[in-house]
């Protein structure tokens, strides 16, 4: 049972995160920065292991030939500028990104985090928001056409069985994680994940503006 402590400790959190909106202070949420500074952490770590080692990455449909010009922090906003989804749902969306990397024994780099971020904010938004864009304006945000976000999307989710649902329990154990891993940029990243014009055709090289309706479903 959540006590009145427990209730504060995760609010504070919350609050720090950028989840909770304070409508006087208009500036992005903190959860834009420290997202993108844990996966890059990651990546980092990551890619220097398998080069090290001389150990190959498990490829999945989620791997490119090569890594996006957009840098993480970029793409991270240009997601959550245009999808127009809420905070909490990219907390979500890491959630269902560290999920797959278990499953498939993994690794996040480079070449696979643009298209597991765009997949897993779409499922992310899909599962907890009444109303959302659909799938062929995901693939404009992510620079990906409308076939190849279904297939992200069809391979996401029968990675994870269809099993979508965060407890209120793991979604706080995430948030602490990202607030504690995206504080110190110093501190080495020891988690499960291991050790803007919207137009189709290339990855990632154009920003601009422009928005779909919004849909209930792809």
């Amino acid at each position: 049972m959540e006590t009145h402590i427990t209730k504060t400790i995760n609010s504070n959190i919350y609050i720090r995160l950028g989840l909770i909106n304070d409508f006087n202070v208009r500036k992005s949420p903190e959860i834009l920065s420290i997202l993108s500074n844990v996966l890059e952490k990651s990546i980092h770590t990551n890619e220097k292991l398998l080069k090290r080692s001389r150990k190959k990455d498990i490829v999945t449909i989620f791997h490119g030939t090569r890594a996006p010009t957009l840098s993480i922090r970029r793409y991270i906003d240009r997601v959550f500028e245009y999808s127009r989804c809420s905070p909490s749902c990219l907390v979500v969306a890491y959630v269902y990104l560290d999920w797959f990397i278990q499953q498939t024994s993994s690794y996040v780099t480079s070449l696979n985090v643009h298209r597991l971020l765009v997949t897993c904010v779409l499922v992310a938004v899909k599962f907890l928001e009444d109303e959302h864009y659909d799938n062929s304006y995901f693939a404009k945000i992510g620079g990906i056409s409308r076939a190849e976000m279904n297939n992200l999307e069809m391979k996401l989710l029968s990675t994870l069985n269809y099993k979508l649902h965060v407890s209120i329990d793991t979604f706080n154990q995430y948030c602490m994680h990202l607030e504690k891993e995206g504080a110190s940029s110093s501190t080495r990243h020891k988690w499960s994940i291991r050790n803007y014009g919207l137009k189709g055709g290339s990855w990632l090289h154009k920003d601009g503006s422009g928005r779909h309706r919004k849909c209930d479903r792809h």
